[in-house]
């Protein structure tokens, strides 16, 4: 099979690699289209390697395709079901071998290239604001930023689910797909983003959703009493400083996560999670897939380049003819 296999200078090759055999309790899907996310632009640069267990030389988390081949186990699938899912790795390949129990059904009505929106944007926003944070219908919640697909996916959830969603921006121009998904109230991302949480709802949002960071100690201060600051990226940088004595008098929270390094009973959990609570979303309309350009499985590297330099509010999808 072709996949694209990171070289020693940092760049990614087309490769010819084995095909993967599945085992007892694992599944082999044509994969036929994968999502690009931030996530594989740091693996690519060495600064994000797949947890153990899987090979760190594939970059990918996320895909959609067909099942070709099951393990002499698998109860709950078989060869010819459409799916699609979130892997710790190795998805930028023409097959992979996943847990049965891992992969999320595809419905019919969605084709592969849309179906490799889902699951990463998705399955992230919803345990982070929902989950994580606790997020509850009528709350107000902050994603940051709400440009790109976990935001936009973060504001459609708070939506459809009741909660109030504010998102922030560099430019507010950029919020104009946001809005369209339920975005209610935009902010600048500027040293004004605490008191205009404040101005709009009148004590400071229940969660924060937060992909930028460090600099918390001005942010927190648009956080409300005993609210939840829940992070999981880190595009404003790594290192901060944080005025311990605030969080502690208002009783706030900061929590981490990732989706990636999780043991395979989690996994298996947040795909039940999807399959039981945002499936039927999707099927009634709550929910929809997001915007998406589409390149080529053969030019990754332009669809890396254009994560980095294109301010297009949706999802890369490499795709497999």
């Amino acid at each position: 099979m072709q996949a694209w296999q990171i070289q020693d200078d940092h760049t990614i090759k087309l490769a010819s690699m084995t095909t993967p055999e599945p085992g007892p309790d694992q599944v082999r899907v044509k994969v036929r289209a994968m999502g690009v996310n931030r996530a594989d632009i740091l693996q690519v640069k060495g600064l994000y390697p797949a947890p153990p267990g899987f090979d760190s030389s594939v970059p990918g988390l996320e895909y959609a395709g067909e099942i070709e081949a099951v393990g002499s186990q698998v109860m709950g699938r078989k060869v010819g079901d459409r799916v699609m899912g979130l892997i710790p790795g190795c998805a930028y390949s023409e097959y992979l071998v996943t847990h049965e129990r891992e992969t999320l059904t595809l419905p019919d009505e969605i084709d592969f290239a849309t179906g490799a929106t889902i699951p990463e944007a998705f399955l992230t926003a919803y345990r982070a604001m929902f989950l994580e944070g606790g997020l509850q219908p009528g709350q107000w919640v902050l994603v940051r930023p709400a440009t790109a697909g976990v935001g936009l996916a973060g504001v459609q959830l708070a939506n459809a689910l009741g909660a109030r969603p504010i998102g922030s921006s560099r430019n507010l121009d950029n919020l104009a797909t946001a809005r369209e998904m339920g975005l209610v109230e935009g902010v600048l991302e500027d040293d004004t983003l605490p008191e205009r949480l404040k101005e709009i709802t009148g004590e400071g949002v229940a969660v924060i959703f937060d992909m930028v960071g460090p600099d918390w100690n001005q942010l927190l201060k648009g956080l409300r009493i005993e609210g939840t600051l829940v992070m999981i990226g880190v595009l404003g940088g790594t290192k901060t400083e944080l005025d311990l004595r605030g969080m502690m008098q208002r009783r706030q929270t900061l929590t981490a996560m990732t989706m990636r390094s999780q043991p395979l009973e989690k996994r298996i959990a947040i795909a039940n999670v999807f399959n039981d609570r945002l499936a039927p979303l999707f099927a009634n309309g709550r929910l929809r897939p997001l915007p998406l350009k589409t390149f080529p499985f053969s030019d990754a590297p332009a669809a890396h380049a254009h994560m980095i330099e294109d301010a297009f509010s949706g999802k890369r999808v490499l795709e497999i003819q």
